[in-house]
């Protein structure tokens, strides 16, 4: 009989803390989707992966950041599979890899099992069944996409499966995977609305991310129209960057949502052991040193222990409820900034939109006035614009720079995330393979 996961998960501690998902309670589709308020329950299902300590509730924020050049595993740090995040050198049993994927199957699975019987509701408008499916599309194509870049060709999972263990099917190649994503992407563009909550999707997150879906397939045009679309009709605002990490900030585009009943551990895994944190990571020496001097930026990023920098976006260490971003305007316009410099577009207008970054950070205009020179200011902006928001990592694996950059990329090959130890030993099919290099 089918089972579809709902909202409970378990969280299985390894011996180095790192916590894995595994299903804990599960109940009939006929009996979850009788009418509206089951659909509800379902997308709310959904949603709560992304709210997995193996997900953006800790380690999707940290792990990127880690492999590239803003975080670091300190000395004295006992996380082991963080150690091999840190070295570039990450084993296929490393669990904190196993812990992306199978959140975001998790989640993708939700998702298909409450696709699968929405246009069957009698009680749901036409509008009301497209809203919903226009989220569940949205959640569904955040996974894949996140998947795609963490490890090349995934599985691409369109139809619900039985609970959430072996996918017993082939990698797909990356291509079609984000073929699927951009498709669920305009379809949850037609179905949702502008406006509301931020914890959920709305018309302009899938536009949002549709924009950074195009940037980083090289598809320039459409990522300058849709973050053109996102800042011009959108109604977001550029705001003081200490406001920007608040809830529900004027900036924020799409949020995961925190509350003291289901809160992250972000700041537990950054802060110093003398303010009862872990100190897993800690800020380098490279983003430390990357901010201009009165880079407003820094003082809202970091404060110290002494001579211990640590990272204060998410700085609530006795609860962890503060929503985690995953979309903000200002991306938008460092998207539109590359794209017309990849497009070898109007150098005024590139400038215009780093300048907006910039002088928010109380900083003067670029000096930058070439496209290649343009291109390295985007990527210093967004280097120190969103340190600690797992941005890093993907800039330079997507544009070709991570082997020039971190000095413990040595081959192409590591800049994917090894296929899961377990997903290999308990995926049946013949044409399920580790990637090359591990």
């Amino acid at each position: 009989m089918k089972k579809i996961v709902i909202l409970l998960v378990v969280l299985a501690v390894s011996a180095c803390d790192v916590l894995d998902v595994k299903p804990n309670s599960s109940i009939d589709a006929s009996d979850a989707f009788k009418d509206k308020q089951g659909i509800e329950k379902g997308i709310r299902g959904a949603y709560s992966s992304f709210q997995n300590l193996s997900y953006y509730g800790r380690t999707f924020s940290l792990l990127p950041d880690l492999a590239a050049d803003i975080l670091e595993h300190p000395a004295d740090a006992t996380a082991l599979e963080y150690n091999q995040v840190d070295n570039n050198a990450i084993l296929p049993e490393n669990g904190s890899v196993l812990g992306f994927w199978s959140s975001m199957y998790d989640g993708i699975n939700v998702a298909n099992n409450v696709i699968a019987v929405v246009p069957q509701m009698t009680d749901m408008s036409e509008a009301e069944k497209n809203h919903a499916l226009g989220e569940l599309y949205f959640i569904r194509a955040l996974n894949h996409f996140n998947l795609v870049n963490l490890f090349g060709d995934v599985p691409l999972k369109l139809e619900p499966t039985v609970g959430t263990g072996a996918l017993d099917v082939p990698r797909t190649p990356r291509a079609d995977v984000i073929s699927a994503v951009i498709d669920d992407l305009v379809a949850a563009e037609k179905g949702l609305q502008a406006g509301g909550s931020k914890v959920r999707a709305s018309k302009y997150a899938a536009s949002a991310l549709l924009a950074r879906v195009y940037l980083y397939t090289g598809q320039y045009d459409l990522a300058r129209k849709k973050a053109t679309e996102v800042i011009e009709d959108g109604n977001y605002s550029i705001i003081d960057y200490d406001a920007v990490f608040k809830d529900g900030s004027a900036e924020t585009i799409f949020e995961i949502d925190f509350t003291d009943l289901s809160r992250n551990r972000i700041a537990e895994y950054n802060f110093p052991k003398s303010l009862n944190g872990r100190r897993e990571v800690a800020p380098t020496t490279s983003i430390l040193s990357a901010y201009e001097t009165d880079d407003k930026r820094y003082d809202v990023t970091f404060k110290f222990e002494g001579s211990l920098a640590y990272p204060v976006k998410y700085p609530d260490l006795a609860i962890g409820e503060e929503n985690v971003k995953v979309l903000r305007l200002a991306e938008m316009y460092l998207i539109r900034a590359e794209a017309e410099a990849r497009l070898e577009g109007d150098i005024g207008a590139i400038q215009d939109d780093i300048n907006v970054i910039r002088e928010r950070a109380g900083l003067d205009v670029t000096g930058a006035n070439t496209h290649a020179d343009l291109l390295m200011a985007v990527e210093q902006e967004r280097k120190v614009e969103f340190a600690f928001e797992g941005h890093r990592w993907f800039d330079l694996v997507r544009t070709g720079r991570a082997m020039a950059v971190l000095p413990k990329v040595t081959s192409v090959n590591q800049t994917l995330f090894p296929i899961p130890l377990d997903e290999l030993i308990t995926n049946g099919h013949p044409l399920m393979v580790q990637n090359d290099g591990y």
